[in-house]
């Protein structure tokens, strides 16, 4: 059965996976949540009445191709108010458009844009890269659009001009090779939301590296399989959790949690690429 699992999980990545010269990574900081009860996070009660802090980034991917960037953060307007502190314990301390700058880029530079879903906190700026070409997973773009998240008012402002922009959209379960060469797959995982992604990386002299957008928000999570209480459909988290083990295996691939402060820290510091 593990053979089955680890051999399906190969034929849903594109098979001429392989670093590409020049590929690399940054990581940035686009925010912070600070949790006073993590309760939400798993659905057996392991976090009731516990504080977290979960570490919002965004990863530019810098292909000789083009750039991704994938998630976008929480919307960095919070970086204004007095403290950079804004409402249920959300800070921006750098906005991202200031990051980019750093690398001599503006959001109209950027050619591809994806994010692991639709929460607030990883499509918090969408809006400023309508520019960019959107690449989504159908289910999550309509999960996006739907009724419910258009009458959120704090959220759909901050991305509602991806509607209009320029959209690759894909579905099933097989995963979307962004450049062609198989360096930088956008694989689907559903479960947190319905079109929830992973992006595996290639990297030259890294290696593969798996960012996982919320498959796990704590540490812990990821042995325990915790599966937090707002997700979409659990059976599906717990068979996408599986996938991205599988696939880590198979591939060799360094495993980020996004939200893991340990898992940022581990990482390059900021404008220092990972390659």
């Amino acid at each position: 059965m593990k053979l089955i699992l680890a051999l399906a999980a190969l034929l849903l990545v594109a098979p001429a996976a392989q670093a590409a010269p020049g590929l690399a990574l940054y990581t940035l900081d686009c925010g912070l949540i600070r949790q006073a009860d993590a309760d939400v996070f798993a659905d057996d009660g392991a976090y009731k009445g516990q504080a977290k802090e979960l570490i919002v980034p965004c990863y530019l991917i810098r292909h000789p191709k083009g750039d991704l960037l994938w998630e976008t953060g929480v919307p960095q307007a919070i970086a204004d108010l007095p403290g950079g502190k804004g409402p249920e314990g959300v800070e921006v301390k750098r906005k991202l458009t200031d990051q980019l700058k750093q690398l001599g880029l503006a959001p109209a530079d950027i050619e591809y844009l994806s994010v692991s879903h639709s929460h607030f906190d990883h499509i918090g700026n969408g809006g400023l890269f309508a520019k960019s070409t959107w690449i989504v997973h159908a289910r999550e773009r309509a999960h996006a659009f739907r009724p419910t998240a258009r009458a959120d008012k704090t959220t759909f402002g901050h991305y509602a001009a991806l509607e209009s922009a320029k959209t690759i959209t894909f579905d099933g379960e097989a995963a979307y090779d962004v450049f062609g060469d198989g360096s930088v797959q956008i694989v689907p995982t559903p479960g947190h939301t319905p079109g929830h992604t992973v992006l595996l990386v290639q990297l030259e002299k890294a290696g593969p590296v798996l960012l996982t957008g919320d498959m796990w928000h704590i540490a812990e999570s990821r042995p325990a399989r915790r599966v937090p209480r707002f997700n979409t459909n659990r059976a599906d988290t717990l068979a996408s959790m599986s996938k991205v083990e599988t696939l880590a295996k198979s591939t060799g691939a360094r495993v980020v949690l996004e939200h893991a402060q340990a898992d940022f820290d581990a990482l390059p510091k900021f404008p220092e690429p990972l390659d």
